[in-house]
């Protein structure tokens, strides 16, 4: 039987007491997939101190033969169930869970659960959607700093046109009435097409005529739940999600792979084709301009990764509420070891 089969946060503990004195404390970081390594790095490194570093990995799972990498947030959150401490934590995407509000069990498992940290936001994608950041990854990719797009202003219009089904999806899952319009349903509805910097206007009044019709056909079919949707939309404002933040909270990868990314990427493309065309309206020679074209095709970097790159989410309120959550867990800690309370950016 494999020892690895037995580490967990005691086992943690101990090895970092059998450190010297002056050694850092070593805390393990579950994550649920190769992408979010980075992204929870740059949550983390903040609170990493002379006495404290994170290690950010997938988790294992083992059965007789073989140890296996193990996936997804239920992984990373049974490895914390079985094994949880302040050696240990777990770092996952909402999804739904933290919108459910205890609802569901998933959702008690995350707001409960001692040192499961999560995104507030629905995933990762949401945070690297974050409005404000888009232009900055249209100048990363392109090196073009011209305002051709709104993006917070094409974001808030989204979140507006969404906000109604958006309220009734909540209200149906914290029903338990998954099968009346799933997460895919949304993801349908949503979908714009091929949108552009030039279309984008018209698909959002196509959007919001869709879900003003979807709305209307639910209030009519499931009268139950309709008594149900002011009641939702105050909770959700208490919990910091209005009409113009919405898209933080739908489904992650159907925002960043079929809204926000295919429209940076349009937005990029117009900026790209206006630097070759200042480039070859002021070259003196056609020597210059092919030097000039070529050295310029050479900095343009790819806009999905600079997207996932792009760490602009640190003034986003959800990206701040990771921050708070963790803060307030290691202060609990010090606080039941009577050692002296830590800054907002310190662990133990």
């Amino acid at each position: 039987m494999k020892l690895t089969r037995h580490i967990s946060s005691d086992y943690l503990s101990a090895a970092n007491a059998l450190r010297p004195r002056d050694a850092r404390r070593r805390i393990v970081a579950y994550v649920e997939s190769y992408d979010d390594i980075f992204f929870w790095r740059t949550v983390l490194s903040p609170y990493e101190t002379d006495r404290v570093y994170f290690e950010i990995m997938l988790p294992t799972k083992h059965d007789s033969r073989r140890t296996l990498l193990g996936r997804g947030k239920r992984s990373a959150i049974d490895c914390l169930l079985r094994q949880t401490g302040r050696d240990m934590i777990a770092c996952v995407d909402a999804d739904y869970d933290y919108l459910m509000q205890g609802a569901t069990e998933a959702s008690r498992q995350l707001l409960d659960t001692p040192y499961v940290f999560h995104t507030f936001a629905y995933s990762i994608e949401n945070l690297q959607c974050y409005a404000p950041g888009l232009h900055n990854v249209c100048v990363m990719a392109t090196l073009n700093d011209r305002r051709l797009f709104d993006f917070e202003a094409f974001l808030a219009g989204y979140s507006s046109a969404v906000w109604p089904l958006f309220c009734w999806s909540v209200a149906l899952y914290r029903s338990g009435r998954y099968d009346v319009m799933t997460i895919t349903d949304m993801d349908r509805i949503l979908s714009l097409g091929k949108i552009t910097a030039d279309n984008a206007s018209h698909l959002l009044s196509r959007l919001s005529s869709r879900c003003r019709q979807k709305v209307s056909s639910l209030r009519h079919s499931h009268p139950d739940i309709a008594l149900r949707i002011a009641e939702t939309e105050r909770s959700l404002l208490g919990l910091g999600i209005s009409s113009r933040t919405a898209y933080m909270y739908l489904h992650g990868h159907h925002l960043f792979d079929n809204v926000v990314l295919p429209l940076v990427a349009n937005v990029c493309s117009h900026l790209i084709r206006e630097r070759e065309a200042e480039i070859r309206r002021y070259a003196v020679h056609a020597t210059q301009r092919d030097n000039e074209l070529s050295c310029y095709a050479n900095s343009i970097q790819d806009i999905s990764a600079m997207m996932k790159k792009n760490a602009m989410y640190v003034l986003s309120p959800e990206y701040r509420r990771i921050s708070q959550q963790l803060a307030l867990a290691f202060k609990a800690d010090n606080n039941a070891d009577d050692t002296p309370e830590t800054t907002s950016h310190e662990l133990p």
